[in-house]
């Protein structure tokens, strides 16, 4: 989850950037040596930096890895000065077209095997990094967001499967109800960044709906938010969220209960609330009686499709980003560019590949190799919309509106004109 991080990119964004980008030299120790920054989790950068080192060893180059906090802004701030790392893996498309703008980037479409990635990544991973029509991010960690999570043992025995349309789902949360349970778990309360989950709902539908292309342009605001397909994802939200019944605690109950523990009650005896949607980080949130044994325990599937023929996935993931013209920083983007660089970082961590020939059996149980399917088996990988636009929208207005919106402080027309009249000119 970036969503916190996103808080401070704003300011970030407002620094002026006098540097330029490094050279091998600069920043990096020597030439011998390449100094790469990351943000990710504690288990997943260390088994990066094994893998990379191992490779990097073979043919005589020193890493300097760091795991460093706030990298969107601390990135900025070293581009001003001069002392950008030779690597970094930013977490925000948006961000990453920053740094291209301020001149503080290479292209990397002749320093990776593009062929061999295009058949390799899930489609549409490739294309979170391209500014320009040029590779500068390469995904090198994926997340996947489109997930509905469950107790699986209290579906078995009350005999529910997996909806595969969302009329189904629909289908599925009025059985639920008429069974005398309550469908759906959630929450959108997230301290200073509260709202965020709304956002990733609206995101998911808007995607499933209109389709790659009319994401996309949303996600650039060329399609505003007081738009049909943006008011069909409302709709579909409240009839799922805001029906009598629907949702443990009610409307009211939803922004102020907290994100993390929203779909802890799913694994009460008997369940006070049957599903959740939230991304693939959120089982290390689940009680600990759950996550002791995940596989018996939970229960997952993607959120489904509103069309058989466009079966988009909506996730996040870190970028790598080619910052110096060294030789060594360029061989060590092609270590992150190949198949086999996650293969420490799997069994330990929530890594997933976002290669589709990824060894799956390096996946440290089914779930993981379930969530990991949902994106491989996707037609179209698309990045969270709300990390990909302004800061003052995608981390600002677009939290604070849908929060209002739910919790019943203003209406929907208004919600939506107000985030629209936010955009930067």
């Amino acid at each position: 989850m970036r969503r916190v991080a996103a808080l401070s990119v704003t300011a970030a964004l407002a620094l002026t950037a006098t540097g330029c980008l490094s050279s091998g030299d600069d920043g990096g120790g020597g030439s011998d040596t390449v100094t790469v920054w990351t943000s990710v989790d504690q288990p997943v950068s260390d088994g990066l930096e094994k893998a990379v080192k191992a490779k990097a060893d073979a043919d005589g180059i020193k890493i300097d890895w760091q795991r460093v906090e706030n990298i969107n802004q601390l990135i900025m701030t070293k581009i001003q000065a001069n002392d950008a790392p030779d690597i970094a893996m930013i977490p925000q498309p948006g961000v990453v077209a920053d740094i291209v703008r301020r001149g503080a980037a290479y292209p990397l479409d002749d320093v990776v095997d593009m062929s061999a990635l295009q058949s390799s990544m899930v489609p549409g991973t490739l294309d979170a990094g391209t500014v320009d029509g040029k590779l500068y991010g390469l995904l090198i960690s994926m997340n996947i967001k489109s997930l509905v999570w469950y107790n699986k043992p209290a579906w078995e025995k009350a005999g529910y499967t997996a909806p595969e349309s969302i009329d189904q789902l629909n289908a599925l949360t009025d059985q639920m109800k008429k069974d005398g349970n309550t469908p759906w778990c959630m929450g959108i309360e997230s301290d200073t960044a509260t709202g965020w989950p709304a956002t990733d709902w609206f995101e998911e539908l808007i995607m499933k709906y209109g389709g790659p292309d009319v994401y996309n342009q949303w996600v650039t605001h060329e399609i505003p938010f007081d738009s049909d397909v943006v008011r069909q994802a409302a709709k579909e939200f409240e009839e799922l969220m805001f029906t009598e019944g629907n949702v443990l605690g009610g409307q009211k109950a939803i922004s102020s209960t907290n994100f993390g523990t929203a779909g802890n009650p799913m694994f009460e005896d008997p369940p006070k609330c049957w599903m959740y949607k939230q991304g693939s980080f959120i089982t290390g949130f689940f009680p600990d009686s759950t996550t002791s044994d995940l596989d018996t325990n939970v229960g997952v599937f993607g959120f489904p499709w509103a069309t058989e023929d466009q079966k988009p996935v909506l996730g996040g993931g870190d970028l790598g980003v080619l910052m110096s013209d060294s030789d060594n920083a360029k061989k060590v983007m092609g270590y992150l560019s190949e198949t086999d660089i996650g293969n420490d970082a799997a069994p330990n961590s929530s890594f997933i590949s976002p290669h589709k020939d990824f060894d799956m059996s390096l996946y440290p149980n089914e779930i993981t190799r379930q969530v990991a399917d949902v994106g491989y088996n996707a037609t179209t990988f698309l990045f969270d919309g709300s990390d990909q636009m302004p800061g003052e929208v995608g981390a600002g207005s677009f939290w604070k509106e849908m929060t209002a919106w739910i919790s019943g402080q203003q209406d929907l027309d208004t919600t939506l004109k107000n985030i629209d009249n936010s955009w930067p000119s």
